[in-house]
């Protein structure tokens, strides 16, 4: 078995596609060797850098804050256990702040439509004369704000 993976293998195997591999690699964030033919080559540990990838832009991580992790490893090697624990110590505030976004949401989906009192039918109960606009754009109750009380 070859060492060195298709864009076609690499997106099969890591679930990302092809196109996306094609984005993060002009983003930096992993790397190909081109082939004689001009294809694209990964070395198979890329499949692992692309799982950092995944799960870190699943915590919510952007693009850009996952390249600065990276670009902390030494010699811009794959993350391994030692670094992992390293990184994740990091994210623990953001999965956090991520829950709590999920409860919120649950608790108002019911009622929620965005505006910031989240009913139709008692808006203007909840949220005379836009009181909620006050605090930003957006259903600002959801995202954390409190209606005046």
């Amino acid at each position: 078995m070859s060492s060195l993976l298709t864009i076609g293998a690499v997106a099969r195997r890591s679930g990302v596609a092809a196109s996306a591999l094609r984005y993060y690699e002009q983003r930096g964030l992993i790397s190909s060797e081109r082939a004689g033919s001009g294809h694209r080559r990964y070395p198979r540990p890329v499949l692992r850098r692309i799982a950092f990838i995944v799960f870190a832009q699943r915590i919510g991580l952007t693009l850009e804050e996952i390249g600065a992790e990276l670009a902390r490893l030494p010699g811009g090697q794959v993350p391994g256990r030692r670094d992992w624990a390293r990184l994740s110590r990091t994210w623990s505030g953001r999965i956090e702040e991520r829950i709590a976004e999920l409860e919120r949401l649950r608790a108002s989906l019911t009622e929620c439509i965005g505006c910031g009192c989240l009913s139709l039918d008692r808006c203007k109960l909840a949220n005379p004369d836009d009181r909620a606009a006050r605090f930003g754009a957006g259903p600002r109750y959801w995202i954390a704000d409190r209606p005046p009380g």
